[in-house]
C-alpha cells in the first residue's frame, strides 16, 4: 500500500515547500522520496496505465533516461493503478516500441500520494487530473510544478532544459532568459545600490539586464549536485 508520511500541511504542496515524503511499491522495489535525496528528482504522474498519450510519454522518458542521469536527475513516474497493470503496461511498451523503461513506475491505487502532492482534489470522481510534473532538488525542495490535461503529451526535452537551467541557477547565482538552452548566455543578478548600478559590467541593454556566458561565470553556488 502506497502511503505518504504525515505531513503538517492542509493543503497541497506550492513551489519552494518540503516534497511530501511517502513509502511506496514500484516496479522496482519498493521507493520513498527520502532515498532521493542528495540528487535531482523528476516525479511525473498519470492517471491510467495503457493510456496512448501517456504511452508516448513513457517511451521518450526511457529514450532520454540517460541525459537525464546526465543532470544526476532520477526519474520517477506514479499511476494510480495495479503494480501488476504496470508490469504489464512496460511489457506491452517493451514489445511495441522496443524500449525498456527503465525508471520506477509507483503504484497509488487509492490515490494517497496524488492527494498528498495535490494532483486531485478529494472531491474528484476520478484520476483525470493525475498529469503532474513536480521537479524536487537535492534537499527535498520542490522547485517546479507543471500540470496537463489527458489529450497533451508533454515535452521531455523542455523537461530536460527544465532541469538543467534549475541547476544554472544553483551553481552560478544567475536566471535563465526564455528559451535558454545549456551553453547558452545567462542573465546575471541585477545590482542592488547605486554604486554597483553605476560599476555593473557585463552585456545587455542596460543595468538592470545583464548577460554573460557561463564559461565566464564564477561559481556562486548553492549546490553542485
Amino acid at each position: 500500500m502506497s502511503e505518504p508520511a504525515p505531513s503538517e500541511r492542509t493543503g497541497p504542496p506550492l513551489l519552494h515547500d518540503p516534497a511530501p515524503d511517502f513509502h511506496a511499491r514500484t516496479t522496482m522495489g519498493d521507493r520513498s522520496l527520502s532515498s532521493y535525496r542528495g540528487q535531482w528528482l523528476l516525479l511525473f504522474s498519470h492517471p491510467a496505465d495503457f493510456t496512448p498519450v501517456c504511452t508516448s510519454e513513457f517511451v521518450a522518458f526511457a529514450r532520454a533516461a540517460e541525459r537525464f542521469t546526465a543532470l544526476n536527475c532520477a526519474l520517477l513516474a506514479l499511476s494510480v493503478d495495479s503494480l501488476f497493470s504496470h508490469l504489464a503496461w512496460i511489457r506491452s511498451i517493451h514489445a511495441q516500441f522496443d524500449v525498456v523503461v527503465p525508471f520506477p513506475i509507483i503504484e497509488d491505487p487509492s490515490m494517497a500520494i496524488a492527494q498528498a502532492y495535490g494532483m486531485i482534489s478529494p472531491r474528484a470522481r476520478d484520476s483525470a487530473m493525475v498529469r503532474a510534473i513536480f521537479v524536487i532538488d537535492p534537499d527535498g525542495i520542490i522547485r517546479a510544478i507543471s500540470w496537463y490535461p489527458m489529450t497533451t503529451g508533454r515535452s521531455v526535452a523542455e523537461l530536460l532544459r527544465l532541469v538543467a537551467a534549475l541547476k544554472m541557477t544553483d551553481t552560478h547565482g544567475v536566471s535563465t532568459p526564455e528559451a535558454w538552452q545549456p551553453g547558452g548566455d545567462v542573465i546575471l543578478p541585477p545590482p542592488t545600490t547605486a554604486s554597483e548600478a553605476l560599476g555593473a559590467s557585463g552585456t545587455g541593454s542596460d543595468w538592470y539586464y545583464r548577460t554573460a556566458t557561463p564559461d565566464a561565470l564564477p561559481t556562486a553556488g548553492r549546490r553542485q549536485p
